[in-house]
This record gives structure tokens, sequence and C-alpha cells, in this order.
């Protein structure tokens, strides 16, 4: 093989790395971006609504200072799971520019619909983004109400034991950092 070929060859190469290098950091500077609470609340409907209501909540203020934000809740850490989403995601972005959920009025009437999307998720996912911040392990049922102390000890002893709880999250916990939509059922199953 002739000189110029293989520098040729050596150039395409270091070419074709660069190229990688950028497109790979562009890619992970967009998933990073649409990542952030900023993002999403950037949709009046959103900033309108459900934003809103995060604000009433633990989850917003606290004695700890602790705070989740949209992504912590919607969407997965670990990247395989987070590139999932950000892919259903972008049905939610489509419906947004059909004018379907475009206002907070047309996003109220999708409401339940959207809730149960999401519970779904959630309960298929065994609560895993609840259980970034939320451990049965951890719980000090001596310091919950009685009422809260009451309904996880089943499912600590579980996690204790090493078993898989019962119920996940989600299963008690919906309308936590959101307020239930109109026509939920609390006897349905989501």
């Amino acid at each position: 093989m002739s000189e110029t070929k293989k520098k040729g060859g050596l150039f395409l190469i270091a070419v074709g790395i660069v190229a990688g290098v950028i497109l790979w950091g562009g890619f992970n500077t967009a998933m990073e971006i649409t990542n952030t609470e900023t993002f999403c609340i950037s949709c009046h409907e959103m900033d309108e609504t459900v934003y809103q209501e995060l604000q009433e909540t633990i989850h917003f203020t606290n004695r700890t200072g602790v705070r989740a934000t949209c992504p912590d809740c919607h969407v997965p850490k670990e990247w395989v799971h987070k590139f999932v989403r950000k892919i259903q995601a972008t049905n939610e972005l489509y419906h947004k520019m059909l004018g379907t959920i475009d206002t907070p009025e047309k996003f109220e009437a999708k409401r339940l619909e959207l809730a149960q999307n999401v519970w779904r998720s959630m309960k298929k996912t065994d609560s895993r983004e609840c259980r970034n911040c939320h451990k049965f392990v951890s719980m000090d049922l001596d310091k919950q109400a009685p009422r809260s102390s009451e309904q996880h000890d089943p499912h600590y002893w579980d996690a204790l034991d090493g078993k898989e709880p019962q119920k996940t999250c989600i299963d008690c916990h919906k309308g936590i950092a959101h307020a239930l939509p109109e026509g939920f059922d609390p006897n349905a199953e989501y």
C-alpha cells in the first residue's frame, strides 16, 4: 500500500473519531438539557398546572431542604432506561405540536389519561424513580405517623428479608406530588 493511501486512511479514521466524539457529546448534551426542570416547565401548560401543584408539596419544600425536580420522578437515572423514556417523551412533544395538550384546558381534559400512563409506567418499573430516594430499609417506622407506619410495616420487613414488597410506591401514593385528576377512582386498578 502506498504511503499516500496510508495517510489518507489514517486521516479518515481520525476524522471519523472526531466526528463521533462531537456527535456523541452533542447527543449527551441534548439528553441532559432535556432532563432539567427548566426544560420540563418551559411549556406553559406544565408551568401553570403540575408545576404549581408540585410547589405545594413536601417534595418541593420541606424541613431537610431536599427537593425533587420533574426529572427526579419522571426520568430514570440509568442511561438505557433514560434513553427509552426520552424516546417515549417524543410522543408527548408530538402531541404538544399537534395541539392535543397545548393549553392548560386541553391538558386538564386529558389529565386522567396522562396520569394513568405515568402510574402504569411507575408500577411496571416498581416505582424505580421513587426508590432513588425512598428505600424501605432506610425508613424509621417509629418516626412515621401511625397510619403510615402501619401501611409500610409489611413492606419494610419484606425488604429487610430480601423479599420483594407486595406493593410498589405508586399503589398507595397517587397524587403525592400533583393533584389527582378529575374522574379519579381510588378503587380502580390503574
